[in-house]
């Protein structure tokens, strides 16, 4: 299932001493400095090197590693066990697992894999972008897609393999049009060079073809949490439906055991992780049953928008503004609320300006009132697009199965560049064999839908994370799918709740339409950074 790396015998002995295994596609990090394995992390995400390729070719050459020598981190590590051990395991004081934490690589992850790996909300991961990446490479001869084994296995295993080859080829040919096209329409500017204007490029053609990707394609995942982190995230693995996620948390579990494994001791026994993943398997199975015996048909969904808001606070303005004073006075909540509410529209106003202050930039954010209201939106857009949107940690997110059953999109830019045909024979091709992995791996079959199929999921904020996804999202460097929803709900937040103070707090949110080069700009700093450091 998984591509081995080679390295030489010298990379080997380098290797041992910081990672702990050269040969699965899991593996931890030690004996590094917290922030050389940040700046890994950070390339990492940019990069089509696996992470030990990477640190061999862009940073052992930087660091001194004379003192390491004869440190072997492939043996795993038994540091304070004994103390761990009483204080975590026998007395269960879970706070313990909080306070050590594991830098561990996820490599050669499908990208269903990866929105697992991705769920918990106090962790850090950084995935590999399909916006710097090529996917046509091929690793080990073969495309980057996962091979489910059981799917090999059956009658539909060969024509698996064909079909997303044939998926893989047509996004390799689709990139140099794309690329041609754009730097027709973009030409460059005297003052740019040619390699920011070349970088702007590529990833503007990545954004637009990167619908005719599989959710099978594989991508590299770091992932940085504590110990408790990790064992809430593989007891959620133990029991998922999905054959991979299942193998890959005890590919997981080993690695980290060599790092903390007093953390990890009650994963895998009977009465605790146990128990604890059989309960929520079962708990799942039982209600996919009986939502089956509820629900006999998905009904008419064709009428519904991309963005809605479901739900809101009719008196956020009113708490936000209570909140807002609730440090410099010493009435209670309620009596604030009341007097809150007894103001005049003028009053609330002038409260909330001062609240959100002169800000600087988007990340100058006001404080936690803006906590207290929540919305919540159905979003119904391409699964590239939920990828982005799915990282937002500090929210409430639910999704339904992926499947071809809501349609795709296509960018405009796909058909301006005469790639429409091309391009919805893609999506045929991934909806035929969807259906026809269905009936036999209702699960797996969503290995075959393409990034450019809808998913609908709901996502639940208050109005401080509002806030941050929408002006982070909203800008004109974010990819124009998922721009157009941060838009959306900053316009129904104005609108349909009528919370028209609370968006104007939201000064940073970009309703602008789409601009020519989303990377421009950005490339344009980076060189200009690079000059400087010169």
């Amino acid at each position: 299932m998984y591509v081995a790396e080679n390295f030489t015998d010298a990379e080997g002995d380098i290797l041992r001493r910081y990672f702990t295994n050269l040969d699965q596609p899991t593996f931890a990090l030690v004996n590094l400095p917290e922030v050389v394995k940040g700046a890994l992390f950070a390339r990492y995400s940019r990069s089509a090197k696996s992470l030990r390729r990477l640190f061999l070719d862009e940073f052992v050459g930087e660091l001194d590693v004379s003192g390491d020598l004869g440190v072997d981190a492939t043996i795993g590590l038994r540091r304070a066990e004994d103390l761990y051990d009483r204080v975590f395991f026998e007395y269960g004081d879970d706070s313990v697992a909080q306070l050590g934490g594991v830098h561990l690589a996820c490599e050669q992850s499908s990208n269903l894999l990866t929105k697992v790996l991705e769920w918990g909300r106090l962790m850090s991961y950084l995935e590999q972008s399909t916006r710097y990446v090529a996917y046509d490479a091929r690793l080990g001869g073969r495309y980057r897609y996962y091979r489910d084994p059981h799917i090999l296995r059956s009658p539909h295993g060969t024509r698996y393999v064909a079909d997303l080859d044939c998926m893989f080829e047509s996004y390799s040919s689709a990139l140099p049009v794309m690329n041609e096209h754009f730097r027709r329409l973009f030409p460059k500017s005297p003052g740019d060079s040619d390699f920011a204007h070349r970088q702007a490029v590529r990833a503007k053609s990545f954004d637009a073809v990167r619908g005719m990707l599989p959710a099978a394609s594989l991508s590299n995942v770091g992932i940085y949490g504590s110990g408790q982190g990790y064992e809430n995230l593989l007891l959620r693995m133990r029991a998922h439906p999905l054959p991979e996620v299942r193998s890959y948390a005890d590919m997981m579990l080993t690695e980290l055991r060599k790092v903390i494994p007093s953390f990890l001791k009650r994963v895998d026994i009977e009465d605790r992780g146990v128990a604890w993943s059989r309960y929520l398997r079962t708990t799942q199975e039982a209600m996919g049953e009986l939502a089956e015996s509820l629900f006999d048909g998905a009904g008419d969904t064709s009428a519904a928008p991309a963005v809605q808001l479901v739900d809101f606070d009719p008196q956020a303005e009113v708490k936000v503004v209570a909140g807002a004073l609730y440090d410099h006075v010493g009435l209670p909540e309620g009596e604030l609320r009341a007097r809150a509410r007894a103001m005049s529209a003028e009053d609330r106003l002038r409260v909330l300006r001062t609240y959100a202050g002169e800000r600087g930039n988007r990340r100058h954010k006001p404080g936690r009132a803006l906590e207290s209201p929540c919305y919540r939106f159905e979003v119904l857009c391409d699964y590239g697009a939920f990828r982005d949107l799915q990282r937002h940690r500090m929210l409430t997110i639910q999704w339904q199965p992926l499947s071809v059953a809501h349609g795709y999109s296509m960018p405009e830019a796909v058909e301006a560049a005469g790639l429409a045909g091309l391009f919805d024979e893609t999506m045929a091709r991934s909806a035929d064999l969807h259906e026809t992995l269905a009936p036999r791996f209702p699960v797996g079959a969503a290995y075959a839908v393409t990034l450019a199929h809808r998913i609908r999921f709901v996502m639940q904020m208050n109005a401080r994370e509002a806030m941050h996804l929408i002006e982070l999202r909203s800008g004109t460097q974010g990819h124009p799918a998922y721009r157009h929803v941060a838009q959306e709900m900053h316009r129904l937040i104005e609108t349909a709740a009528g919370h028209r103070a609370i968006a104007g707090m939201m000064s940073f949110a970009d309703r602008s339409s789409e601009p020519e080069l989303e990377r421009l700009a950005s490339e344009r700093r980076a060189a200009t950074r690079r000059r400087n450091a010169v």
